[in-house]
């Protein structure tokens, strides 16, 4: 079976910086997924995510972008937009790496050949670690999207027992 991977970047002592991260979070909370779909936390790692995407066919990347919108806008970017370098103005240190890591496993011919990137407008880049009510209330429309991309991709993720928003938060408060 392809390897499918949902990478969340993002460093979570910045606010809604750490919007990726906290969604991966609340996919392994929420769903089962086959073996073949790895969630990723791809922190603030850069170009150490080379090997973690090696084998990886097709990847979903979930993270904030620089774009001139209301925060909590929403924006949908193709395989295409990351190697024609369409993507919005780099936001954060992660970010310095990831487009060149698609680069890198490009070159050594180990990138994925389906790659989107979900992002969203941040509100605060602050220190802290809570995400802005305009971001935080858009996670559920980016869960709708990537599950969507993942059943579009023959992956059909199954709802572990019913968790409320409240405890996904709480819990993850409560871990950093």
């Amino acid at each position: 079976m392809e390897k499918i991977g949902v990478m969340g970047v993002g460093n979570i002592l910045l606010g809604d910086e750490g919007f990726g991260v906290h969604f991966i979070e609340r996919l392994r909370k929420k769903y089962e997924f086959p073996e073949n779909v790895e969630l990723i936390d791809g922190g603030t790692a850069g170009i150490f995510l080379s090997p973690l995407i090696d084998y990886i066919k097709k990847m979903i990347i979930v993270d904030v972008v620089a774009v001139d919108a209301e925060p909590g806008s929403i924006f949908i970017y193709d395989r295409e937009d990351f190697f024609i370098d369409k993507l919005p103005i780099k936001l954060s240190p992660h970010q310095i790496g990831l487009q060149e890591v698609l680069f890198l496993n490009d070159m050594k011919g180990s990138a994925p050949e389906y790659l989107k990137l979900v992002g969203i407008v941040p509100k605060s880049l602050d220190a802290k670690t809570e995400l802005s009510s305009e971001v935080k209330s858009k996670m559920e429309e980016i869960e709708d999207i990537v599950i969507g991309e993942l059943r579009k991709l023959g992956v059909e993720p199954k709802l572990k027992e019913k968790v409320s928003d409240e405890e996904i938060w709480w819990e993850k408060k409560k871990e950093v």
